[in-house]
Parts: structure tokens; C-alpha cells; sequence
């Protein structure tokens, strides 16, 4: 009886899906940050993230960028119809209000369970749309959160993130959280804002080496970050809107 049962068990396992093959951005290239709009990248330009809602470009490694632990401005009436799952404080919904984006309610196992398919079904839709990998912002949410949310509950929903954009074939990375190393929680590299700025860059370096897409807002941190890190990383300078036609410049 035993052997069968162990023959039974093999043949369960083989039959198993394999994980599709997942691969990071290259190192050192030159990126174009389209948030704001999906307009033709210059030539050198090998790495262009856009939003989920807009297509790849042809012939470059492009990241799909979604908001994860946040509400887009234009979607609340999408999340009001999961009023359980955006974070309230005395029956208000938590804003950040940098962007007017409300906070998701990632402090509990069945409700981290309920985002991630949610979001899990844009990251399918990412996969589906041609993208290389997804950007899922706002990691660090809890920073906003009046002190209802923890890093432990952001770390727990990140794993099912990952596993899920793995499983769609995508590589995943981390959005900013400066001093976390990622890799533990399955992100495959980093995109980080202002590291320049705010003399982080070389934290996420000492966790994914050259595999660091950073974006600038300000002249002179644009050229702090160039005179560190130009050699390795893939930098750009960007209009804080991120408008199709607002200015860049590269290392």
C-alpha cells in the first residue's frame, strides 16, 4: 500500500504546473517613466514603465505599474463597492493625501487575501498584455496610516504579490521603502524615487546591485544620483506630473 501511495503522490507532483521563467530588468539601462501618458521612448531608452491600463511598448523590457496598496483618484468608485477592504479611521477612509489616494485595509489575513485577488487580477492582466514585470506601488503605505497599519501587515501582503506575479510570469519590484531588503519577500528588483534626494540609492544597490530604476524630480538630485551611481544604474530626471511631454534627461 505504501509504494502506491508514494507512486501516487510522484505522479501528483510532476503533473503540477511549472512556474513560467521570470526575468529582471537588465542593469544600467536607460528608463523612461511614463505614468502620466504613453508617448514614443528616445532611442536609448531600453526600459519604459507605463500604467496598467496602457500598452507595452514594442521591442523594450516594460514594467507594469500598479497600485497595490492604494486606490487610484479615478477608481474610488471601484472600491466602494469592497468598503471592507480601504482602511477607515472613526469611519472615514485613511487618505494620503500627496495624491488623494485612499489606503487599503491590508491588516488582516482574509482581507489581505481578498486585495491580492483583486490586485492579483491586474498583474494577470499585465502578463496577459505583453508586460516583462509590475511595479507595485506604495509599499510603505503604513508610513501614511495614522498608525493602524504595521510593516509586518505590508511585508505579509507583499509575499502574496510576488507569488502571484511569479506565477504570471512577471518579475516584481519593490517601490521604494528604503533600508527593506526586498528580496526576502520575493521582489526581483527596485524602483526608487528620489533616492538621490534623499541619500538612499545606496540601500537598495547593497540588495539588487545594478537591478535599481531610480527617478528624479530636481535638477540637482538628478545629478547627485548621476555623479554616484550613473555608471551603474538606470536614472531619469522627470516633471514631478510624469506628463507625456514634460521633460527628461538621462545620465
Amino acid at each position: 500500500m505504501l509504494p502506491a501511495l508514494l507512486l501516487g503522490l510522484a505522479l501528483a507532483l510532476g503533473s503540477a504546473p511549472a512556474t513560467p521563467p521570470v526575468t529582471p530588468p537588465p542593469g544600467g539601462v536607460d528608463l523612461d517613466y511614463q505614468l502620466g501618458g504613453a508617448v514614443p521612448p528616445a532611442a536609448t531608452v531600453g526600459i519604459v514603465v507605463r500604467d496598467r491600463r496602457a500598452a507595452p511598448e514594442p521591442g523594450r523590457y516594460n514594467v507594469c505599474y500598479v497600485n497595490g496598496f492604494q486606490t487610484q483618484p479615478d477608481e474610488r468608485r471601484r472600491w466602494l463597492r469592497h468598503p471592507a477592504l480601504v482602511l477607515r479611521d472613526g469611519g472615514r477612509p485613511v487618505v494620503d493625501d500627496a495624491w488623494g489616494e485612499w489606503l487599503l485595509d491590508i491588516r488582516t489575513a482574509a482581507k489581505r487575501e481578498r486585495l491580492a485577488r483583486v490586485v492579483g487580477r491586474w498583474i494577470d492582466g499585465c502578463a496577459q498584455a505583453g508586460y516583462d514585470a509590475v511595479e507595485i506601488d506604495n509599499l510603505d503605505s503604513f508610513s501614511r496610516s495614522h498608525g493602524l497599519l504595521r510593516p509586518r501587515h505590508a511585508k505579509r501582503y507583499a509575499r502574496l504579490l510576488t507569488a502571484r506575479a511569479h506565477a504570471a510570469g512577471l518579475a516584481i519590484a519593490q517601490k521604494n521603502w528604503a533600508g527593506l531588503d526586498g528580496r526576502a519577500l520575493g521582489f526581483d528588483f527596485a524602483v526608487a524615487e528620489e533616492c538621490g534626494r534623499y541619500d538612499e540609492c545606496g540601500c537598495y544597490v547593497a540588495s539588487y546591485g545594478d537591478r535599481v530604476l531610480v527617478v528624479e524630480y530636481r535638477a540637482r538630485d538628478f545629478r547627485r544620483a548621476c555623479a554616484a551611481y550613473g555608471s551603474r544604474l538606470g536614472i531619469v530626471l522627470h516633471d514631478r506630473d510624469l506628463a507625456p511631454d514634460g521633460r527628461r534627461a538621462w545620465c
